[in-house]
């Protein structure tokens, strides 16, 4: 008996669909248009008035409900539209100028995260990006011996979207802290599917949305920032909802929030983080322990049913190193990602790995074979070669 599974009927998209895209895309709760529906009633009735009745405060209420599952403490998560501009405010509370200016992080980090990065250059910034051997991990001592005296930030993805690589954010931060340096963790990938605690590792910083593995969908990313930190820290990303009297208009620079107000910049994204909270709710509800426990079953059986099949893995095999999703390739495996979408399974593709396969909590045990058999089926039947480019190679993506 698989009790998780009594969770399926809070999600509309799996009665038509094989949904193994959840760390792409979650599915949508069914709770969700009725929150949009809030939102919509409230603006249509309220008006200008929503915004002392709640919505002025969501960004950080809607905040503390990811902050539950992340291990973040009571008004230390703030919601922003998306990571790039989270990103964005943490390094642009630094100097990049000085002697002290180095960013450390992955090469497999999620390129948004790496072109933040790279801009910094500009002002100063030396990014070091550690080199994965093999395409699928990143190196531990490799990682740790960039980080040095000259590190002002170390900037890692919890588990690596590509592969799904769990890294060791522990041992990273001790050795990042032992330096003088501070810690930003993407736990996009991680936060929902593989427990965590930001408070326990020591993180300065940590990261992600809400479109993945929490069922929130686009439009809602949140930022958490160490409660010790908030005094010394000013960002040049800013705006008004970070000043500490908003609404009093005052010209000049600006007044900082004694709050993880001085976080934000402009207004927030109000129906996002309307169109967030169910899903929140829910994986909270029913617990990352639980979720993880069956992820790595059905990732085990993903992984033997693949090697039966004769499919390379692109994934770690050890349990603690792999996170929701199995990553497999297979010769022509954007082609046969187009005609699995064709029929109704949902899958991704990403150059250099291959079809991302990711089963969540509300996932049947027999749609890991239904999957299967459907790459085998579109292999065998040549079905993959509608969407194939004429000069495309055997094995070539």
């Amino acid at each position: 008996m698989d009790d998780l599974l009594r969770w399926r009927g809070e999600f509309p998209v799996l009665d038509s669909t094989v949904y193994m895209i959840s760390h792409s895309l979650g599915a949508m709760p069914r709770k969700t248009k009725e929150c949009l529906q809030e939102y919509a009633d409230l603006w249509a009735t309220r008006s200008i008035r929503a915004w002392e009745e709640g919505w002025w405060d969501m960004a950080v209420t809607v905040g503390d409900l990811v902050g539950k599952i992340i291990g973040a403490g009571t008004g230390e998560v703030v919601m922003h539209p998306n990571v790039s501009i989270c990103q964005s405010v943490i390094t642009s509370c630094f100097e990049w100028t000085g002697r002290r200016n180095k960013i450390v992080c992955e090469n497999l980090n999620f390129p948004s995260n790496l072109y933040v990065y790279f801009a910094l250059e500009r002002l100063g910034a030396r990014v070091v990006a550690v080199q994965s051997d093999d395409g699928i991990t990143v190196p531990l001592e490799k990682l740790l011996d960039a980080i040095d005296e000259e590190t002002l930030l170390v900037s890692v993805s919890h588990v690596i979207f590509r592969s799904s690589f769990i890294q060791d954010l522990k041992a990273i931060t001790e050795k990042a802290h032992s330096v003088g340096a501070l810690v930003v963790a993407d736990i996009y990938q991680s936060a929902g599917t593989v427990p965590l605690n930001v408070k326990e590792i020591g993180l300065d910083f940590a990261t992600g949305g809400s479109v993945k593995w929490l069922c929130g969908g686009p439009g809602a990313a949140y930022l958490y920032v160490k409660r010790e930190l908030w005094p010394t820290l000013e960002p040049r990303v800013t705006g008004w909802m970070a000043n500490r009297n908003p609404f009093a208009f005052t010209a000049g620079p600006n007044e900082y929030a004694d709050d993880i107000f001085r976080f934000l910049n402009g207004t927030s994204n109000v129906p996002g983080m309307y169109a967030a909270k169910s899903g929140y709710e829910i994986v909270y509800d029913v617990g990352v322990e639980k979720i993880r426990e069956k992820s790595i079953r059905q990732t085990e059986r993903l992984i033997a049913l693949a090697d039966e099949a004769g499919f390379k893995v692109n994934s770690p095999r050890e349990i603690a190193q792999r996170g929701g999703t199995v990553v497999i390739d297979v010769p022509h495996g954007k082609a046969v990602t187009t005609e699995l979408l064709r029929r109704d399974f949902l899958v991704d593709f990403r150059p250099d790995a291959g079809i991302r396969i990711a089963p969540h909590f509300y996932t049947k045990d027999e749609e890991l074979d239904l999957t299967l058999s459907e790459i085998k089926n579109i292999l065998e039947t040549r079905a993959y070669e509608k969407h194939a480019p004429a000069s495309a190679e055997i094995g070539a993506d």
